[in-house]
């Protein structure tokens, strides 16, 4: 079983950074076998994937819009995930969601609702 909690959104200025925090507790399978990820969701759109990073760390993959911009990574020692995001634009406005992959990289682009998902943090980004 996985439990998540995202923290570190808030408003920021167009061309501001943020940076995002996943706190994962764990039972029966250790944090650091898992590969994890974070998809986003602003109003009125579907979930989107927006970073992936395998269970070492030595993988990482993004979606086109936000390369260059944001870095995953992970701290395993304290099963921990991040997101710093720099500059930002209105564009990356949504609900920001950390997720544990049940079943590994395979479909890390797909929302699939039965990997487990944080409640979500919102990032507001004002022009």
């Amino acid at each position: 079983q996985v439990q998540l909690v995202e923290s570190g959104g808030g408003l920021v200025q167009a061309g501001g950074s943020l940076r995002l925090s996943c706190a994962a507790s764990v039972s029966g399978r250790a944090f650091g076998t898992y590969s994890m990820g974070w998809f986003r969701q602003a109003p009125g759109k579907e979930r989107e994937f927006v970073a992936a990073i395998s269970w070492s760390g030595s993988d990482t993959f993004y979606k086109d819009s936000v390369k260059g911009r944001f870095t995953i990574s992970r701290d395993n020692a304290k099963n921990m995930l991040y997101l710093q995001m720099n500059s930002l634009n209105s564009e990356d406005t949504a609900v920001y969601y950390c997720v544990v992959y049940r079943r590994g990289l395979a479909f890390y682009r797909d929302y699939d609702s039965s990997n487990y998902w944080g409640q979500g943090t919102q990032v507001t980004v004002s022009s």
